[in-house]
């Protein structure tokens, strides 16, 4: 049976990387939290960290899976591009 995070951890964890993680726009900071992408990065890292995988490269595999649309929906991105370097590297998951 695969392991899964109870709702409230869930939510801790949307929480943390809610206020940790950003998009960087024209050097503005719009953080997941009011992009409404917390929830959707925590769903997808859950399972990573109750195996102990949690490793750049995957927190980049799911940054990558994550299209963000930009300008109304005339164009996607993924969220990959739009994360700044420091954050994608510096993610330690729940504090």
């Amino acid at each position: 049976m695969a392991k899964t995070l109870a709702s409230e951890d869930l939510e801790d964890l949307a929480a943390e990387i809610g206020k940790t993680v950003y998009i960087d726009v024209a050097k503005w900071h719009l953080y997941l939290t009011e992009a409404h992408l917390d929830t959707v990065l925590a769903q997808r890292l859950a399972p990573l960290l109750l195996d102990g995988s949690i490793e750049e490269a995957k927190v980049l595999q799911e940054l990558s899976a994550i299209p963000v649309q930009m300008g109304g929906g005339k164009k996607e991105l993924p969220l990959s591009d739009l994360v700044p370097m420091q954050c994608q590297v510096n993610f330690n998951g729940p504090a």
